[in-house]
């Protein structure tokens, strides 16, 4: 059941349909109006009109004066509902429907072909940094226009926006002012089509760091960032680079705010396809996020047109490049590569392959740790690699996924919350099975460590505000 959807300011009578629908809740949508049906409701209305109804009648039906035993139905249509409390008891059915949502849980208007905007916020607002940060007031609206003087500001439109969304209020809200403050900030993107959710994503986090660094650290880079955007997703990435020939390696050191992710096209096993929610016709057309994640940190033979120059031979020689992760991030996120881009055929398409992953994710296999061990087994000095086995482990966050093709597609978020999901499809939000969740076209997973993903959602439904709360704590309830 759709419980956001919206209910009539009037009752109208119950049509015909609803009699076979008493036992559930539905949404019955017709041309002009979304009716909301609730058995519990129901019998609060009807409850109303029999103590309406004059003496001599009972349950709605007029009591023959013979003395008779039938009834015939008596139509009155002098007995109303008084508008001014059914319009109370209608706004006690939406506030019971809503309660139980977790706080924070608001559609987003879709301003014109928005979706991609309103799929990030969405999952941006609700990772444990991000959220505990503008909710503890860490940036101040009033005092960043009194110390910068600028009109414009993206750090500070989210935060108007995490405000509005947590603010208990259900009706959907419209980011009109952060979507013309990101037109400022990224000119090129400025126009009401369709755009990338995932380099949407890289340009918001470009913007907090651009704004929130020069208060911060301005003298330092992005490794050392104390900004909220990398305190919460940046990360590490090792690439090994080995001659063929001597065996020399060259190593460097990349930060990182996500990881993209070219889809395995290897098949599952039969082991891993009995164990996938999806039709036996499509099995053809599953990877897993294990397997893409293997492909990411598998070594990869260098062509011969990309030779490099070997310190120790010092010649050009065929090398090896290896990937793997240095340093994990609080909040991983995962970027499905689902649109190829030909230079060569002149032409896009999208990806239509199913992606299966966990909801619980353990990274160490992909740390240079485990990877470094595997190559030279124990010749090395674990310490020097060694991370904390606990930051390893993931708890998944959320999901965007992608529907529809290339040029006409449409984004939606599903958000975990208390092991629960939420559907966020623009202004509309909806529980959902996780049977959904798995069977979306995922395009980018949001992974937050374990630690941290079970602390903040003790309980979601109060949080604390105050300014002097380190953001990297979950907020207690009040």
């Amino acid at each position: 059941m759709a419980s956001m959807a919206t209910i009539p300011s009037k009752i109208a009578s119950k049509p015909p349909l609803l009699e076979e629908l008493e036992s559930t809740n539905t949404i019955l949508k017709y041309p002009d109006a979304v009716f909301v049906y609730d058995p519990d409701f129901d019998k609060v209305v009807v409850s109303k009109q029999v103590k309406d109804l004059p003496v001599g009648t009972s349950n709605g039906f007029e009591l023959c004066s013979s003395g008779r035993s039938s009834k015939r139905r008596r139509l009155d249509s002098g007995i109303e509902l008084d508008l001014k409390k059914s319009k109370q008891l209608i706004s006690m059915r939406d506030r019971r429907a809503k309660s139980c949502y977790p706080l924070g849980l608001r559609g987003l208007n879709n301003l014109g072909s928005t979706c991609f905007m309103n799929s990030v916020l969405q999952a941006l607002l609700h990772v444990p940094p991000l959220r505990n940060y503008f909710l503890s007031d860490r940036h101040n609206r009033d005092q960043c226009k009194k110390r910068s003087g600028e009109k414009l500001c993206l750090l500070c439109d989210i935060d108007a926006i995490s405000s509005a969304m947590f603010s208990g209020d259900r009706t959907p809200y419209s980011p009109a002012q952060f979507l013309y403050s990101w037109w400022q900030h990224s000119s090129n993107s400025a126009s009401y089509e369709e755009q990338d959710a995932h380099e949407f994503f890289i340009s918001v986090l470009d913007g907090i760091h651009e704004k929130d660094s020069k208060v911060r650290n301005p003298s330092k880079g992005d490794g050392d960032c104390q900004c909220i955007a990398h305190r919460a997703f940046s990360g590490l990435l090792r690439s090994d680079v080995t001659c063929t020939t001597c065996g020399f390696t060259s190593t460097t050191y990349d930060p990182c705010v996500d990881i993209s992710l070219n889809l395995d096209t290897r098949n599952l096993s039969a082991a891993d396809l009995a164990n996938k929610p999806v039709k036996s016709d499509e099995n053809m057309d599953v990877s897993t996020l294990s397997g893409c994640l293997n492909l990411f940190t598998r070594a990869e033979r260098l062509g011969s047109d990309q030779k490099l120059h070997c310190q120790n031979c010092q010649e050009l020689r065929d090398s090896t490049k290896q990937l793997s992760i240095k340093r994990l991030p609080l909040v991983l996120c995962l970027h499905i590569k689902r649109f190829e881009h030909s230079l060569v055929r002149k032409m896009s398409r999208k990806i239509d392959r199913y992606l299966q992953f966990p909801f619980s994710l353990d990274m160490t296999p992909y740390l240079s740790s485990s990877i470094i061990r595997s190559r030279f087994g124990n010749r090395i000095f674990t310490f020097e690699y060694d991370n904390s086995d606990s930051s390893a482990q993931y708890e998944i966050s959320a999901v965007i996924a992608h529907s529809g093709m290339l040029e006409s597609g449409h984004y939606v978020t599903y958000l975990r919350l208390k092991n629960q999901w939420y559907k966020c499809d623009d202004a509309w939000i909806s529980e959902v099975d996780e049977g959904i969740v798995r069977a979306s076209q995922c395009y980018m997973l949001f992974y937050v460590q374990k630690t941290l993903y079970h602390k903040a959602n003790e309980d979601l439904s109060c949080v604390r505000i105050s300014p002097r709360r380190d953001p990297f704590v979950s907020t207690g309830c009040c």
